[in-house]
């Protein structure tokens, strides 16, 4: 379609996806210090306080049945998922979080195909899989210890379905209103069912013997992982097709490795290396010759 930019749109989705997988590196930092209801509400604290001149500037023009679509889908991507996957993130390791999160192009693959009336070509499912395979090979060549859970790996699983829905909730707002407008509004009201439920459980978060360490972590996880990421990856959405920027998910997974390395000094063998490779390809193909075709919606009359 005219005034479509792919390559801008590809880009923002993947800085976006990058960023993201610096996600459960800050998580992990701060879990450290505070449970995980407390951990996730500071997260979107944080969001919430760098969108604030958004949300004067960007007043919602949404309908009734909009509304209602931002409130389920905030209610289901903020504290739903959140908390599910970090609670999950606390009963299990990063290497295997990162698995999880692997299997997500895929779901939203599925979920556009089936929701979206987006069809892709073959080359674009090669892409996908061979991204996905990317992944798995990334997190089974993390260094082996112990720490990880079948419990935990699935409320990571589940909460990526929970995600698959904010996803497509979201791309369908873009469709009519500013990516910024729907982000920060969308955020601001996920927050608001957050903190009426954290609170409620945890009771208020502690302040008095935090470390500077992670309240640069939670401060980092809510600008760039959370407000910029979303931003970014909305805006996105409105350029490419949500099937083909699912691959891009993938460098989520990659990123996390890296930190582990270069941070963390972990130690990843040739499969994980290879993994990395595999996903830069798969996205490297996927944006430059795959297809994807939207069908016609058809109007009941």
């Amino acid at each position: 379609m005219h005034g479509k930019n792919r390559a801008l749109g590809f880009g923002a989705c993947m800085v976006a996806s990058s960023l993201w997988g610096c996600g459960f590196f800050f998580g992990k930092i701060a879990l450290r210090e505070m449970g995980v209801g407390h951990m996730v509400l500071y997260r979107f604290l944080f969001a919430v306080a760098a969108m604030l001149p958004l949300l004067v500037t960007h007043p919602p023009k949404f309908n009734r049945r909009e509304w209602g679509i931002l409130l389920v889908a905030s209610f289901l991507g903020v504290p739903v998922q959140f908390l599910l996957q970090f609670y999950g993130l606390s009963l299990t390791t990063v290497s295997h979080a990162s698995l999880m999160v692997g299997m997500m192009p895929v779901l939203l693959a599925v979920g556009a195909a089936a929701w979206a009336h987006e069809r892709m070509d073959l080359v674009g499912w090669l892409a996908l899989a061979g991204s996905t395979g990317g992944a798995a090979m990334i997190a089974l060549g993390h260094t082996a210890g112990g720490g990880s859970s079948l419990t935990g790996d699935l409320c990571v699983v589940v909460s990526l379905a929970i995600a698959l829905f904010w996803i497509l909730a979201n791309k369908q707002l873009v469709e009519g209103h500013s990516a910024i407008t729907v982000t920060a509004y969308g955020q601001a009201v996920g927050t608001v069912m957050l903190a009426v439920w954290v609170l409620l459980r945890d009771g208020p978060p502690p302040v008095a013997g935090i470390s500077w360490k992670a309240w640069a972590a939670l401060a980092a996880s809510g600008v760039l992982c959370t407000a910029t990421t979303t931003t970014l990856w909305n805006w996105g959405l409105t350029q490419v097709p949500a099937s083909q920027a699912g691959v891009l998910l993938n460098m989520e997974p990659l990123m996390g490795s890296l930190l582990g390395v270069l941070v963390l000094g972990d130690r990843l063998g040739t499969s994980a290396w290879a993994g990395g490779g595999l996903i830069l390809v798969s996205a490297i193909t996927l944006t430059t010759r795959s297809k994807t075709r939207v069908r016609e919606r058809i109007a009941v009359g």
